[in-house]
């Protein structure tokens, strides 16, 4: 079954709809979105949703590959996204890269 919602941090949002976040790097439970699906997208902090995006692809990925291109897709540096993942998920080293494409944001 292909999802149609994702959440991301508050501090994640205005990355994203400047286009500098182009990917999200998740663990199992979120990796069935489908390419070429579009997705609600919310703060995972109060659920208020800010945006739309168009899923591009989903690839499998281990932790020790995350490379310099996935933390500029992330606008951050390696050592930096290394140490979010380590955080929102301390023990997994199967991870998925979800790319995605900004199609509509919020009007303030």
């Amino acid at each position: 079954m292909s999802l149609t919602a994702i959440t991301f941090f508050e501090r994640f949002e205005a990355d994203i709809l400047s286009g500098k976040k182009t990917l999200t790097i998740r663990d199992d439970t979120e990796k069935d979105f489908l390419p070429g699906s579009i997705v609600q997208v919310s703060t995972y902090e109060q659920n208020r949703w800010f945006c739309v995006l168009k899923i591009e692809s989903v690839e499998a990925i281990l932790f020790s590959d995350l490379s310099d291109i996935h933390a500029k897709q992330e606008n951050m540096t390696l050592s930096a996204l290394k140490n979010v993942i380590k955080e929102i998920y301390p023990s997994i080293s199967h991870l998925y890269v979800i790319s995605y494409k900004l199609i509509k944001e919020k009007v303030l």
